[in-house]
């Protein structure tokens, strides 16, 4: 079970790759933008000394930013110590990272997120999210839109993940294939291993996350 977990997961990640890729490049092209532009400014003699230590304060604001991000894509091959995130930030995220990809293919993600605040293991639902939301659109006939609906209960929360086709007419992108499908047993090998029930029927996924449980002690930060 633990190779198909491992096999679903680099499979995902795979068809991550270029907006998460995305993600880290666009902070980094930010500050060389802004580097490039002071240098300039340098060269011809035209910043005097409140401009720059303007700039090199914006300049130390992108660097740190960049660094976060990156380290935050980092977390995605390798969970963070505290791998834990609301299901709300967990089911955005994904959706941030899919939607302008998707669209190219044809689909519109929705998000209809329930109140509350639950706590879940980010890796479980960063990955099975994106899982149900690929293998939905991958197997797709029809350009469509694909809602996700959250709901919480005392010991999980849910995620229902649905495809709906569109009426002729009615949508501006032309259905394209997507790669090969992910493996369902794969995904479901994955599911197993984070404890998460996973429900499958021809138009939709649901999945119910159990709470996050704290299994290490807290670091105590030095005074």
């Amino acid at each position: 079970m633990r190779s198909l977990a491992r096999a679903a997961q680099q499979d995902i990640l795979r068809r991550l790759t270029p907006p998460l890729r995305h993600d880290m490049v666009v902070h980094l092209q930010s500050l060389g933008m802004m580097a490039e532009a002071l240098g300039a400014r340098m060269e011809r003699g035209s910043v005097d000394s409140d401009d720059l230590q303007g700039s090199v304060s914006k300049l130390n604001r992108l660097s740190r930013q960049a660094v976060a991000r990156c380290l935050e894509v980092c977390t995605w091959m390798e969970a963070g110590e505290d791998d834990t995130a609301t299901l709300r930030e967990g089911v955005s995220e994904v959706v941030r990272l899919l939607s302008t990809g998707l669209n190219f293919r044809g689909f519109e993600l929705r998000m209809e997120l329930g109140e509350g605040e639950f706590e879940v293991s980010r890796s479980a639902a960063r990955f099975l999210v994106a899982a149900a939301i690929l293998t939905l659109a991958d197997s797709a006939a029809a350009p469509g839109e694909i809602t996700l609906r959250t709901e919480l209960s005392s010991s999980h929360g849910v995620v229902a993940v649905e495809y709906q086709a569109q009426s002729d007419g009615t949508f501006t992108q032309l259905h394209e294939p997507g790669e090969a499908p992910l493996a369902w047993a794969e995904v479901q090998a994955l599911a197993q291993q984070h404890d998460v029930e996973l429900i499958r029927n021809r138009q939709a996924i649901v999945l119910r996350l159990p709470r996050a449980v704290v299994t290490t002690p807290l670091k105590m930060v030095p005074v």
